[in-house]
């Protein structure tokens, strides 16, 4: 147990930056679907210099704390096994394979966006991108109230949170069509 702390702050900061890398590919996702509507020139540029960013983002960030955070949450489970009794372990674990799913969408985007295949409009990319978000709020709360999380108010609260960003969007989308 003298080592649960350093297997716990390992945990924290590849959860930490495998959060980054979703928070981030998202939004170069968006940058390359819009690069795709300029000119033939400046569109491979974008398109190639963008690649290579998700490209070294997703393979060197992303991937790596992902499974960097998840075997030392494996660790951190091995050293309190109690926890697996808990309901909230229970409940942050059903978000965990919700993030585990976004991951995997975003590989797939990843997969499609490096052979030059569009499927998404930038601004369901931008909802998207707040699937992420939505999860993180969820797993600090319930890891951090534990037990004495009220779900009536947390999950109100967490509908807000989205309606509010979708709002976010929408006025941003309408600021950027104004500026155009």
């Amino acid at each position: 147990m003298e080592y649960y702390n350093y297997i716990k702050s390992l945990h924290l900061i590849f959860v930490i930056t495998w959060f980054a890398g979703l928070f981030y590919i998202p939004r170069l996702f968006i940058y390359h679907i819009e690069a795709q509507n300029k000119n033939d020139g400046e569109r491979k540029i974008l398109s190639d210099q963008l690649k290579i960013m998700t490209k070294r983002l997703w393979t060197i960030i992303t991937w790596p704390s992902a499974i960097l955070a998840t075997l030392f949450a494996v660790w951190l489970l091995i050293l309190q096994p109690a926890w697996l009794s808990q309901p909230w372990m229970h409940i942050k674990l059903a978000f965990v394979l919700l993030l585990f799913i976004y991951h995997g969408k975003c590989h797939q985007i990843f997969k499609q966006q490096q052979n030059n295949i569009f499927k998404w409009t930038s601004n369901q990319m931008r909802l998207f991108n707040e699937g992420s978000t939505l999860i993180l709020f969820s797993v600090v709360f319930l890891v951090i109230l534990k037990s004495t999380f009220n779900w009536i108010f947390g999950v109100a609260g967490i509908f807000v949170l989205g309606i509010l960003l979708m709002l976010g969007i929408k006025v941003y989308k309408r600021i950027r069509n104004k500026n155009k």
